[in-house]
């Protein structure tokens, strides 16, 4: 099969073995994938993984010796791969499972393939509503729904959102549908523009002149530099929401999070149900969202498009 592949360096090798079976997995075609700003991060250190990248993608299910009902279902799936069994799987926190592996991110060969293989308890049918390329993000939209599932807002509390890039405009969208007032700083005019259409309030991080009087910064620049703008924002306890993750090892002086006894709370994997159901209603649009889409043979230079500054979802297809 093919598969995009990173290893010191990004190759497409076009004879790659297909996945290695293990108990439970299904083995799914993949017919989209998206390249997401944790692909990019990996290819400069994050992580140390090596291996297929991708982990947003929707397939459809070709082998599934243990639950045959999922034959031919249109799919999307979870990410973290768990034991069941360790101590955090057994008290709820199987997404923090002490035996995890990461689709596309650590330990287990991702979506950006002909083929990948999930267990089948992390799949999700897509309903015929939602399209393919829609699809595809299901696992970021779900992420965005994580904040509501950590922080308590009651509609009132301002919301600013650090970064207009692909994470940011979900956390945007989702925040406004909970009720809430939400701001998005960003750097790029085009990508703001689409709050504009959304309804949704922005400004330029240049004309900002930070106040220390934000009650939630949700930080997803994806870049060290956001989690020092997102300290010189929130007010004193206030509420910094981390959804970026970097490889750049730069030195941060945390002593603001003591000295404002800041709230932070990292933020990673969500619900998938909920993030199926509000792309079935379309009461988020993502199509916007899509910069262009490439055949996956284009891989090498998709993954030079996305990394552009301006450049929101890139998404590659399989046919």
């Amino acid at each position: 099969m093919r598969a995009l592949i990173f290893d010191n360096g990004l190759s497409l090798d076009a004879k790659r073995p297909e996945p290695r079976r293990e108990e439970g997995d299904c083995l799914i075609k993949v017919r989209q994938a998206g390249i997401c700003a944790t692909d990019l991060e990996i290819t400069r250190g994050y992580m140390g993984f090596k291996g297929i990248l991708g982990h947003e993608f929707v397939g459809e299910v070709v082998e599934s010796p243990g639950a045959r009902q999922w034959i031919g279902k249109r799919v999307v799936g979870e990410i973290n791969v768990v034991c069941g069994r360790c101590d955090l799987c057994l008290s709820g926190l199987s997404n923090h499972c002490r035996n995890r592996t990461v689709l596309g991110i650590s330990k287990r060969d991702g979506a950006f393939a002909d083929f990948v293989r999930l267990p089948a308890i992390n799949l999700h049918e897509v309903p015929p509503a939602v399209e393919d390329e829609a699809a595809v993000f299901v696992e970021p939209l779900a992420a965005a729904f994580q904040v509501l599932k950590q922080v308590k807002l009651d509609g009132k509390k301002w919301v600013t959102v650090l970064g207009d890039g692909r994470l940011g405009l979900l956390c945007a969208q989702v925040l406004r549908n909970a009720g809430c007032p939400v701001r998005v700083i960003g750097r790029h005019p085009e990508k703001m523009r689409l709050c504009d259409q959304w309804g949704i309030r922005s400004r330029a991080a240049a004309d900002i002149t930070p106040r220390h009087d934000q009650e939630v910064v949700v930080d997803c620049t994806g870049s060290a530099s956001g989690l020092e703008m997102a300290m010189q924002l929130v007010r004193p306890r206030g509420t910094i929401v981390l959804k970026s993750t970097v490889a750049d090892g730069k030195a941060l002086n945390l002593a603001p999070i003591v000295i404002d006894e800041i709230n932070v709370v990292g933020s990673r994997c969500g619900p998938f149900r909920e993030a199926i159901k509000a792309l079935t209603e379309k009461s988020v649009d993502v199509t916007s969202m899509i910069h262009r889409r490439m055949k996956l043979d284009q891989g090498l230079e998709a993954m030079e498009l996305a990394a552009k500054p301006g450049v929101l979802k890139v998404i590659l297809t399989m046919d």
